[in-house]
């Protein structure tokens, strides 16, 4: 198990389109990627986690995969318990930090810490809040949701070892894509 996690996490998911492998392709070495892209048939996704797995090897990126983590090998799992290695977990509230902490979980991704397109609507619940969702846990804390590398510097005083994000770390398409991109639902 590693001593240490990546401080960058970015979150899959079919809302990237085509600027998911130029995304992985720009994100520093040690960052890590949560494969979600749940809305895929399980050979689709397959196909799709054995793409990212080569370039997450070949540019030292930490890869977790989400449940169902059957779909393939990675470095470790996302909200489930069963699997080997990394355990990371989503954690809206309290009860679901607990949860994560008694399943073992190696990291806390807490959210929505400011307001995000991924879950427009949902209330934010700020640093300090998202904080405490984690706290006295043993567990390290991921912030997410609306996070940007400079909010995560001035949150991380209260106790964050990371931050994830999907818009904040995407690789920008040409401008006829991105259009396509803010006008998708989702």
């Amino acid at each position: 198990m590693r001593a240490r996690y990546p401080a960058r996490w970015l979150m899959t998911d079919e809302r990237m389109g085509d600027a998911l492998i130029p995304t992985l392709l720009r994100l520093p070495p040690g960052s890590g990627i949560v494969f979600r892209h749940y809305m895929l048939a399980d050979s689709e996704r397959r196909t799709l986690l054995g793409q990212v797995r080569r370039i997450a090897r070949a540019r030292r990126l930490v890869l977790v995969v989400a449940r169902p983590a059957r779909v393939g090998r990675a470095d470790g799992v996302h909200g489930t318990a069963k699997g080997k290695g990394v355990r990371t977990w989503p954690a809206h509230d309290r009860r679901q930090a607990i949860a994560g902490a008694r399943a073992g979980a190696d990291l806390l991704f807490v959210s929505p810490v400011f307001p995000t397109r991924s879950h427009s609507g949902a209330k934010a619940i700020g640093a300090a809040g998202a904080a405490a969702i984690g706290r006295g846990l043993g567990v390290k804390l991921v912030a997410l949701g609306g996070m940007t590398e400079r909010r995560f510097r001035a949150s991380q005083w209260l106790g964050f070892s990371g931050w994830a994000a999907i818009d904040a770390l995407i690789y920008p398409l040409p401008p006829s894509r991105e259009r396509d991109r803010r006008i998708a639902p989702g």
